[in-house]
């Protein structure tokens, strides 16, 4: 093997011109968080999107003082307020439909339709039109297409209210839209390859996106299993998937620490950084002593609950900060709980996010843009 020395790589400078989506004109028919946080992505990617609303206005307008909550969703769009039930404005709208790449519906189910401005219609003039269209659960859903949804009514029909919150709680809803907000993400990402698509083959196609699929995605693994063998996942509440009694959330002496123990290499790291190294050997904890140069395992104790109550005495001892630190610099994953206006904050501050600032009129809204950094070598 050559002892040479690698060559440094090139440094890097972040792209403040990321925009492959140019040229690419989008009509938007969605209103609240899903379908605005899809067109919301490709306006930050560089599309021309105009945002259709009727004469009342998209209801974000006035869900947030100031109008920042449909800002945050709708900045970088043209906006058109338009009288569907009216001839001219369902002329206006068509004309706007044939003269785009992408059109994106996520009002109720068969509300475009009845206007006119469904896929069938529209493709029958305009070959080439990618058509997205977001509801509850889906087009495909025989029984169920033309039903109404909301975030927590996805959440307890997939099952996801059943996941969070331990056996025996009653069921439990994420504490926001995060339906919407990954119905949004699934929704771009498959405009996207729909762009590739046409591209590549010249062909239009109806994209369907459903609120149910998108929660089922963000369930991968468990929605896997689930349609493999029926299985049901137990409720572990603030336990780690792994099943490692050191993957869980600790009470610190002034806060939440959460620890990511999850092999026999981080659990040592924790252990000496808690002073109690001893453990690793204890036959009484261990079948086998932690052996950081063995195979990368999931730990599993003799005595689970002996385990985790000395690793909640030591943690309840120290400060949150502190461990996070110490842990972290040990090669083992740990954070204190934070707020999300405490996370986002150091998050910018420390250049682990990127930021934009919105703007309409007089608000702002600093935003976390596409939710990625990209970069190129300098020069």
């Amino acid at each position: 093997m050559s002892t040479a020395a690698m060559p440094s790589p090139a440094p890097l400078a972040p792209v403040t011109d990321f925009a492959p989506l140019v040229g690419v004109r989008v009509l938007d028919f969605s209103h609240v968080i899903a379908g605005p946080f899809a067109t919301f992505l490709l306006a930050r990617l560089g599309a021309q999107v105009t945002k259709v609303e009727s004469l009342d206005g998209d209801v974000m307008r006035r869900a947030g003082q100031g109008g920042d909550k449909f800002l945050a969703l709708n900045a970088g769009k043209h906006h058109l307020r338009l009288d569907l039930r009216s001839e001219e404005g369902r002329h206006q709208a068509e004309a706007l439909a044939l003269a785009s790449d992408v059109v994106v519906d996520n009002l109720r189910p068969g509300v475009l339709e009845g206007f006119g401005l469904g896929y069938a219609a529209l493709q029958a003039r305009h070959p080439g039109l990618l058509y997205c269209t977001i509801s509850g659960y889906g087009r495909g859903a025989e029984e169920w297409r033309a039903r109404p949804a909301y975030d927590h009514v996805i959440q307890a029909a997939s099952g996801m209210a059943w996941m969070a919150g331990a056996e025996g709680d009653p069921p439990v809803k994420t504490g926001f839209p995060v339906v919407d907000s990954a119905t949004g993400l699934l929704a771009a990402l498959a405009i996207l390859s729909a762009l590739r698509e046409r591209e590549r083959s010249g062909r239009g196609a109806l994209v369907d996106v459903s609120m149910a699929g998108a929660a089922l995605q963000l369930m991968y693994p468990l929605a896997c299993d689930a349609l493999t063998t029926g299985s049901v996942p137990p409720r572990v509440g603030n336990q780690g998937y792994s099943g490692s009694p050191a993957a869980d959330f600790f009470q610190a002496e002034d806060g939440w620490l959460a620890i990511g123990a999850n092999t026999p290499r981080q659990l040592l790291a924790v252990l000496q950084v808690l002073g109690l190294g001893h453990l690793a050997s204890d036959p009484a904890v261990f079948a086998q002593p932690l052996d950081a140069g063995g195979p990368v395992s999931f730990v599993r104790a003799l005595d689970p609950a002996a385990l985790k109550a000395a690793l909640a005495r030591a943690i309840a001892a120290r400060g949150a900060a502190e461990l996070e630190a110490a842990i972290s610099q040990a090669g083992a994953p740990a954070a204190r709980l934070r707020t999300i206006a405490e996370f986002s904050r150091e998050a910018a501050d420390n250049g682990c996010i990127g930021t934009v600032v919105l703007t309409e009129g007089e608000t702002t809204v600093r935003s976390t843009g596409l939710g990625f950094q990209v970069y190129r070598p300098l020069g």
